[in-house]
């Protein structure tokens, strides 16, 4: 079927899904944690824009407060604290070294085709937008966990840790037409807890080893005193 023979809300909804899963891909090659947060700053906002699509096309007006939240906390807020802790910490010139970058990417890459395949026989029954919204929300998840593996800074671990919640906020929007207002609701003040949690948790390792980076956590050992 030709792009152009479906209506308004598919041709969005596909643009959209693959701008998403675009994020998640381009997260995995970023040494700079502020390109990072900016990336994820980015795939929230597409966030924002499929549940406002959805909204309008599907007339479920409680979907644009669902929009207004995902615009506040993953555009606006969580981004602005990450990039604070990374600037207080003196952490912006830092560029992460990736071991083996061609292989995360070729790794991602891999990701994304396996969602494809594995989903294509549960949902070729179902509509191209079914098909691709659970595909690329899949491979977001599964993407936010090689970003999670494959990176050492822990600030980089809570935006793999937030985008997996990102594949499955895309997908309960584009898939169920929206949850309730109720699980909404509680899905963002989750999201908020979590990162003011997340930035505690930075100020104590950077105290503790004047550092983000995990690999140095695991050579900690016990001390006798």
């Amino acid at each position: 079927m030709n792009i152009e023979q479906l209506d308004f809300y598919t041709q969005a909804i596909l643009s959209l899904a693959a701008l998403v899963g675009l994020t998640s891909f381009l997260m995995l090659g970023q040494g700079r944690l502020l390109r990072l947060i900016f990336v994820f700053a980015v795939q929230g906002f597409l966030l924002a824009l499929t549940t406002a699509v959805a909204a309008h096309s599907l007339s479920s007006y409680h979907l644009y407060i669902s929009a207004a939240l995902t615009l506040v906390l993953k555009v606006i807020l969580i981004p602005w604290m990450l990039r604070q802790q990374v600037l207080k910490m003196n952490m912006h010139r830092d560029v992460e070294a990736l071991s083996n970058n061609t292989a995360i990417m070729l790794g991602g890459a891999s990701l994304m085709l396996f969602s494809y395949y594995i989903l294509h026989p549960i949902v070729q029954t179902s509509s191209l937008v079914m098909l691709n919204a659970l595909a690329v929300s899949l491979s977001v998840m599964l993407l936010g966990m090689l970003l999670m593996i494959s990176h050492r800074q822990a600030v980089a671990h809570v935006v793999g840790f937030m985008s997996i919640e990102n594949g499955l906020f895309f997908a309960a929007i584009v898939a169920t037409h929206g949850m309730p207002m109720v699980v909404e609701l509680g899905v963002a003040f989750d999201v908020l807890v979590a990162a003011v949690l997340f930035g505690i948790f930075f100020l104590h390792i950077r105290t503790s080893i004047d550092s983000l980076d995990v690999d140095l956590l695991n050579r900690l050992s016990e001390v006798d005193k």
